[in-house]
């Protein structure tokens, strides 16, 4: 179904070509945005699709999304103009991983596209690389993976390299590949890090990652991680925000609040004084710790081996001294930097998911419930905080924003757009009718919105 063009198109002033647009910032010049929208309101198009977390990535004349049906994963290329379908690819599903929490799925991966070349990942198949027909330039099958919540990182592109991190609980890494053929470039074992969701993003000539227990900075050329941030929580989605030589991220896990930091005896003095029968390791039944034993085969038993070696119970030492912040560091050197560039953080209404927004002079969080906090980006300070009014759900989709406003989306589809500053104030609330996990993009004067069935292309109406 297509609505009758409002607004015309003749060149592409820009592209959105990748999660969140430009090195992920959610940040449009755009002008022309319409604050009030809907599947009967501003609608240049609506083309209907399949369902699938993904949000749309927008480059030269086409919009690539990928989606689920029938069991079956498809990459799907629409006309930027039109909305209307060009082509769509099935990519081989070789294994269905079992995903524990229902709010994932199989195909949460956005797309990358260098405006010729799109680029896609599948946690049940790999990379895989295709050109402007739909052509199947190249495949990188990998996995299977051990992340008992799925993937939530998406592929970026990095001139002619393209990244991708894939976390999970064991043999986690960072993969560098020349876009054009495929050959891997390097590759970077992340032995710290367990599920992770962040998508990476860029500063000059590093690529920056937020996993368990740290953010690490890796030269591109060589993935060398150059500097890291220590004292993280064990698992973090929403991705890393740069302005600047900023750096805002946000992280969120419920036993990782403030005050509930510990220093955890090391592996050796555990088997001291746990290692009953002096194996070496360390079984459930030996376990005198009490939060290492309600933790055991949910989240400490990294490998699912039946027992605690050492690497696992490094991760329980790192996992008790991880705090939930939001954080500001300034970027710019070697090491570790935990300490020495740190700026500010603040521990209250933290987001579970959505990624901070640092928007003309204000940086901002969303949390589930809507509530929407500002703040001083130099000091940390909040400006304001509360709840956007008419849009109180569960938020899976980031703010983005345009023309001095910002737009949200939660996942039962009310989609708010709120005037941006200091002292914020909600301007609109739309109802998509239909739910929505997905992040929206702004280029060229248009929204694309993708909901559970279809994707939408808003415009404001053309002055006479």
């Amino acid at each position: 179904m297509r609505a009758t063009l409002l607004l015309p198109l003749a060149l592409w002033a820009g592209d959105w070509p990748q999660f969140r647009g430009p090195n992920a910032s959610g940040i449009s010049d755009d002008s022309k945005i319409p604050v009030e929208f809907g599947p009967r309101r501003n609608v240049v198009w609506k083309t209907a699709l399949p369902p699938g977390h993904s949000s749309p990535a927008v480059a030269g004349d086409k919009i690539f999304l990928t989606a689920v049906e029938d069991e079956k994963l498809f990459t799907i290329a629409l006309d930027r103009t039109s909305g209307r379908i060009l082509w769509r690819r099935e990519a081989s599903r070789p294994r269905r991983q079992v995903i524990e929490r229902p709010a994932n799925g199989p195909v949460s991966a956005s797309p990358a596209s260098d405006g010729r070349n799109v680029y896609v990942f599948f946690q049940d198949f790999g990379l895989l690389a295709y050109g402007p027909d739909g052509n199947e330039l190249w495949k990188m099958p990998l996995g299977p993976f051990n992340n008992p919540f799925g993937h939530g990182a998406s592929p970026i592109l990095a001139g002619n390299t393209l990244l991708m991190v894939c976390d999970q609980d064991t043999n986690a890494f960072l993969l560098a590949i020349d876009k054009n053929s495929g050959r891997v470039l390097w590759r970077k074992d992340r032995p710290h890090a367990q599920r992770g969701y962040a998508t990476p993003v860029l500063y000059r000539n590093q690529v920056v990652v937020a996993g368990s227990y740290r953010l690490s900075g890796y030269d591109l050329r060589t993935g060398k991680e150059v500097w890291w941030i220590r004292r993280l929580p064990w698992q973090v989605k929403p991705t890393p925000v740069i302005d600047g030589d900023m750096v805002y991220f946000t992280t969120f896990s419920a036993e990782s609040e403030p005050g509930t930091q510990e220093d955890v005896p090391s592996f050796a003095e555990a088997l001291t004084t746990m290692d009953a029968n002096k194996d070496g390791k360390l079984s459930e039944g030996e376990l005198t710790d009490e939060r290492a034993r309600k933790r055991f085969k949910e989240y400490l038993d990294l490998d699912n081996s039946g027992f605690l070696e050492e690497r696992d119970w490094r991760q329980f030492q790192e996992r008790r001294v991880g705090e939930s912040a939001f954080r500001a560091y300034r970027l710019g050197g070697e090491g570790d930097l935990t300490d020495t560039h740190f700026l500010w953080k603040n521990s209250k209404s933290l987001p579970n998911v959505p990624s901070p927004l640092a928007y003309r002079g204000v940086v901002y969080t969303l949390k589930e419930g809507g509530v929407l906090t500002s703040y001083d980006p130099k000091s940390g300070q909040i400006l304001k905080q509360g709840r956007v009014t008419g849009a109180l759900g569960t938020y899976y989709a980031s703010p983005v924003a345009a023309n001095g406003y910002l737009y949200v989306v939660a996942e039962d589809g009310k989609a708010a757009v709120i005037r941006a500053g200091a002292q914020w104030e909600v301007a609109a609330v739309n109802d998509m009718e239909d739910g929505c996990m997905a992040t929206p993009a702004i280029v060229d004067g248009r929204m694309y919105l993708r909901t559970t069935n279809a994707l939408y292309a808003f415009a404001a109406p053309a002055v006479p």
